[in-house]
């Protein structure tokens, strides 16, 4: 395993990082399973670890809080907050990035996680109902506090980053110091913009779906029908199975990069890791299994970095900057989502 810096924090991470998104009714109900993955990976040398109170809706962070006993002082520590968690009826403040919520949703975060501080505490989504300032003085306050250490983002568009950035600096303010945003060969729009704004921003970068949701495992091949557990047969329409031609030219892509890894020697896996992590503007990259086996695929993926010619071969494949499915951003501005917001 190799280690990096994680932005201006000082803080060492390593090149992979767990992602527990699959922890619990999302993926895997087997505790004992997860309890498994997490500590081959930490045995592995991994340090970094990620989750979301949103992530089965607190499944996540508890089933991990367990795991991690006697091992939490190992390990940088993330976890979110943003969307929506389950609430009474009237209680219609469980979301969000408002100071209410967000003094609301660490304690809940720091008690499921069984710990008494976040290393790292990210906004999952911008909140256009409420002002950064806002967003920037409560997280402010849990740093000075000592119930986190550094703060970041998730899915902020370039524009957003800028504005976050320049805020802090107005108000006095911590600064995010952190971004985690989606980033893989089949989805490459973050080299356009967010990516080169973190790098001037001195801001740490986690790469989320490297993998573009299983599409650079080679489990959805030309001419092969997803396997029944699949999350492509369980949510087709988020991963691409309900748009023809999106899906096949992904299958295309997919073909060619098979041969790709072929002649650089590894598996699609490895291939699609060590491509995100080339990137200079990237930190560590997120490995979100919801197996042990798909663990054990992932790791040795930091053996070695790719070769110049297979990253250009990758370039003639999926131009720098494009993206073949533009629901693999992850974010859609409000505006464009809702009419009242674009029209008089």
């Amino acid at each position: 395993m190799r280690y990096r810096i994680l932005g201006g924090t000082g803080i060492e991470v390593s090149e992979l990082c767990l992602g527990s998104m699959m922890f619990g009714a999302w993926g895997n109900t087997d505790e004992a399973e997860c309890h498994r993955m997490v500590t081959t990976a930490l045995d592995a040398g991994v340090n970094f670890v990620d989750t979301a109170d949103v992530y089965a809706f607190g499944e996540s962070e508890e089933m991990l809080g367990r795991a991690l006993k006697g091992r939490r002082d190992d390990i940088v520590l993330v976890s979110k907050f943003h969307n929506r968690m389950p609430g009474g009826p009237l209680d219609r403040n469980r979301r969000g990035n408002s100071r209410l919520w967000i003094t609301r949703a660490v304690e809940d975060s720091l008690r499921r996680l069984r710990t008494d501080h976040l290393d790292v505490y990210l906004v999952h989504r911008p909140d256009p109902l409420t002002d950064i300032e806002e967003t920037l003085g409560a997280l402010s306050d849990l740093v000075r506090a000592g119930k986190v250490r550094a703060i970041g983002t998730s899915s902020f568009p370039a524009e957003e980053i800028v504005e976050a950035q320049w805020a802090a600096r107005r108000a006095g303010r911590e600064r995010f110091t952190v971004e985690q945003l989606s980033y893989s060969i089949l989805a490459r729009h973050a080299e356009a913009a967010a990516l080169p704004t973190a790098q001037r921003h001195r801001m740490g970068v986690m790469v989320w779906s490297p993998l573009n949701g299983g599409w650079l495992t080679g489990k959805y091949r030309a001419g092969a029908e997803p396997a029944g557990d699949s999350r492509a047969r369980t949510h087709g329409d988020h991963f691409d199975f309900a748009d023809e031609r999106i899906r096949e030219r992904k299958q295309a892509v997919v073909e060619e990069l098979v041969r790709i890894a072929a002649d650089e020697g590894c598996t699609l896996v490895e291939l699609a890791l060590r491509f995100v992590l080339a990137h200079p503007g990237v930190t560590s990259a997120l490995m979100g299994p919801r197996t042990h086996d798909q663990l054990l695929t992932q790791l040795t993926s930091v053996d070695r970095p790719l070769s110049a010619e297979a990253l250009d071969r990758i370039d003639e494949l999926v131009a720098p900057g494009s993206v073949l499915n533009p629901r693999d951003i992850g974010h859609t501005p409000p505006a464009l989502e809702t009419a009242a917001l674009r029209r008089r």
